[in-house]
């Protein structure tokens, strides 16, 4: 339906009260115009957005008004990559590359540590964090994701959660069969919820036989979720693919029939003229990690000649042991100015295209572009304010740069998921963020007895 007949059909029911009105602040809305509403107002009913108005259009009755002046009011953030419960590990092991980091310290910290306590307070820690930072989506893979689901569920924000499929035993299945079974019965159990988007994660094809891979794409397919997994992140990996399977990975990917609509392939560094035309034509879309990229020397992802190509791309953050944090406005701010150092060619990936990125571009990649990522009538109420009162964002002349530049995640005062405030003032509503961090403090000295046995 069109921007007027929306209108018209919320100003026909604007005696009825909406649940909450946003008013008095400067919209962002994302979508498909890029409008920037100065002084407008947002309606939510329940769940959803009913209307984004304008300052001269009537404000229908609220049973709850949120005064926004001042204030930047923005989609909810999507974080399009991490492992949330990885937040335990923050800082573990640092100024590695990413397969030594990986196999001589990641996995074995976690195939001491890793139970289903740890995950489900580890993704507490993430949740709180994200929220916090205005992330009100995210996307997970990692193991016993029915601990992250709980744990997601309860701090009150969205994720696409994938069970973890690996080729080697795990914490949580000793075999890639098991896992697939797991995954499955993880997809049907969350397969409707209001918050969870299940999915299944084989973790990258030079970890995992490319016929467990297959076979958790059919289960994609089948369910219609998602299907997440690590692509060309480190340097070998090509190299590595071509001797097992006689191909580079998105080759192999492509040619197993995987690059359909249901995959994102995490970070997508290492990228031929020709796999960005594979990953076109098969539907795929992947995410752009920089900051945990940078920091192990992977590499960086051709961002812009895959959007030029039409793909959807996210932006994420990858988990907390590999960034060191789960700051999306710090994200998307390494994001433009890796690629113009790069590049030599500071008109790179400008502010815009970089938000768009952390919004509705994430929420398309993750297949959720009609439900969440931008503030128009009929989507998902998840919305962040931004109090833009204070020095270090005085003045303002352009939303995009103050987002992408200026702001950070500390600055958020609140947000919205579900059209339920679950930060007011800077402050979680939804947990006890104190206990949360005792947790935290209690499990880390239990990583540091079993890290010297």
């Amino acid at each position: 339906m069109t921007a007027p007949v929306l209108l018209a059909l919320f100003l026909a029911a604007v005696q009825e009260p909406v649940d909450i009105l946003i008013t008095g602040g400067t919209i962002v809305t994302m979508d498909g115009d890029m409008r920037v509403v100065e002084g407008g107002a947002v309606a939510i009913r329940g769940r959803e957005i009913t209307a984004v108005l304008s300052p001269q259009d009537p404000l229908p009755q609220a049973r709850q008004t949120i005064h926004a002046e001042g204030h930047l009011v923005i989609p909810g953030l999507v974080n399009a990559h991490g492992h949330a419960a990885m937040t335990l590990l923050r800082g573990i092991a640092d100024d590695l590359s990413l397969l030594e980091w990986l196999q001589n310290y990641i996995f074995p910290a976690e195939s001491k540590n890793v139970s289903p306590e740890f995950v489900y307070w580890g993704t507490m820690l993430a949740a709180v964090e994200m929220a916090l930072g205005g992330t009100t989506t995210y996307a997970d893979m990692y193991y016993f994701e029915e601990e992250v689901a709980r744990a997601t569920e309860t701090v009150g924000i969205r994720g696409v959660l994938g069970q973890s499929v690996i080729g080697f035993p795990a914490p949580d299945y000793k075999t890639p069969e098991e896992a697939l079974a797991g995954a499955e019965a993880f997809i049907e159990r969350f397969k409707d919820h209001p918050l969870i988007v299940p999915s299944v994660a084989p973790h990258a094809l030079y970890t995992t036989p490319l016929d467990i891979v297959r076979k958790a794409h059919a289960l994609a397919v089948k369910h219609g979720v998602p299907l997440q997994i690590h692509a060309v992140e480190p340097p070998e990996e090509n190299d590595q693919m071509i001797e097992k399977l006689g191909k580079g990975t998105i080759h192999a990917l492509d040619d197993a029939g995987i690059l359909t609509k249901e995959t994102i392939l995490h970070h997508a560094i290492w990228l031929s003229d020709e796999d960005i035309a594979r990953i076109q034509k098969g539907g795929a879309s992947t995410s752009h990690n920089p900051e945990s990229n940078m920091k192990t020397a992977s590499g960086l992802s051709p961002v812009p000649e895959l959007l030029s190509a039409g793909i959807s791309v996210g932006l994420g953050t990858d988990g907390a042991a590999s960034n060191n944090n789960l700051d999306m406005f710090e994200e998307m701010d390494s994001a433009a100015k890796l690629h113009k150092i790069m590049r030599k060619d500071s008109t790179a990936m400008p502010a815009k295209t970089v938000f768009t990125m952390a919004t509705i571009g994430g929420a398309k990649a993750l297949g959720l572009g009609e439900r969440i990522g931008s503030l128009e009538a009929g989507k998902l109420a998840d919305i962040v304010l931004i109090d833009i009162r204070e020095p270090s964002l005085t003045p303002l002349y352009d939303v995009y740069s103050h987002l992408v530049y200026a702001i950070k995640g500390s600055h958020v005062d609140t947000v919205l998921v579900n059209g339920r405030v679950i930060v007011q003032g800077g402050r979680v509503l939804t947990v006890n963020t104190e206990e949360i961090l005792e947790k935290a403090r209690a499990i880390q000295e239990k990583i540091i007895e079993s890290l010297e046995k």
